[in-house]
């Protein structure tokens, strides 16, 4: 689905044009997740800082007191210092390596998501811990919405032009599917204002976010273009003339299986009837 090569030119993009304040979604995105593991009253020996792109993922694991040892993987096209820079889906993880990866935003592009889960679930040591941002379906609502117009009317037809995202009850799925256990899948909205819908698309490109599919359709005339800025204007604008972009954040943890874990009651073994516990009637229905 994803060009890597594509990818990769986009990220060495972006790390030209990085100026301070370009990653301020990676920024919150960090800093949420370092909050949710807060929450977990214990300390991690041997974490994994999973693509962050710039280094601050990577410091901000490396302060906090909850995590020994961080250890940076990046892709080919990064910026600052990685201690292990991967190429394509292959991750050449060791087994049972690590008890936490933090992996934001980088595994939506993927190729083979639920291998990519296998490989991490092999990598960390048993009740060890993943967690993970994807962006949601949501995503980008406005520009998605915006360009289909625009493209239609001037063209007669519109081509795939912004990746596909995760689905919530999707990322719950492959969750399952790649073995964690105690799986906990969320959503959070975030909503950006912009003067334009040029300052957005600007944003995309410093973040490395702009399309990376394999679909070869030619770029955007002028004219659908002037059109995707004028339909965004009028639909997507606040009362001040500032535009909105939404993003859509799907945040999923899981656990390896460890004999410790708390397990589901087998059926039909509980003690106590839920109609008791809620001191109620119980109705049966008919057959």
């Amino acid at each position: 689905m994803f060009d890597p090569k594509r990818h990769l030119q986009s990220l060495a993009r972006a790390k030209k044009s990085a100026s301070e304040g370009d990653d301020f979604l990676m920024t919150r995105t960090v800093e949420d997740m370092l909050e949710r593991l807060s929450a977990i009253n214990r300390t991690f020996d041997n974490a994994i800082a999973l693509f962050g792109r710039t280094d601050n993922l990577a410091n901000a694991m490396r302060a906090n007191a909850q995590i020994k040892n961080t250890l940076r993987i990046e892709e080919a096209v990064h910026e600052g210092t990685a201690d292990h820079v991967v190429v394509g889906d292959d991750l050449k993880l060791k087994p049972n390596s690590a008890d936490l990866v933090l992996a934001p935003f980088g595994l939506h592009w993927a190729n083979d998501l639920p291998g990519t889960l296998i490989q991490l679930h092999q990598a960390i040591k048993p009740d060890g811990l993943l967690m993970a941002v994807l962006p949601g379906p949501d995503t980008l609502q406005e520009l998605r919405d915006s360009l289909l117009t625009a493209e239609s009317e001037v063209s007669g037809g519109a081509a795939m032009r912004v990746d596909p995202f995760t689905d919530i009850r999707d990322a719950g799925r492959l969750l399952q599917r790649a073995g964690y256990a105690l799986p906990v899948v969320d959503r959070d909205e975030v909503t950006v204002r912009y003067d334009s819908p040029l300052n957005l698309i600007g944003d995309l490109r410093k973040m490395g976010a702009n399309g990376q599919l394999n679909d070869r359709s030619p770029a955007l005339n002028r004219d659908t273009v002037a059109q995707l800025l004028s339909i965004y204007s009028d639909r997507y604008a606040d009362p001040d003339g500032r535009v909105r972009a939404t993003f859509s954040l799907i945040s999923m943890s899981g656990w390896v299986p460890h004999e410790s874990q708390q397990k589901p009651l087998k059926p039909g073994s509980a003690k106590v009837r839920i109609a008791d516990a809620l001191k109620v009637d119980e109705v049966k229905l008919k057959p």
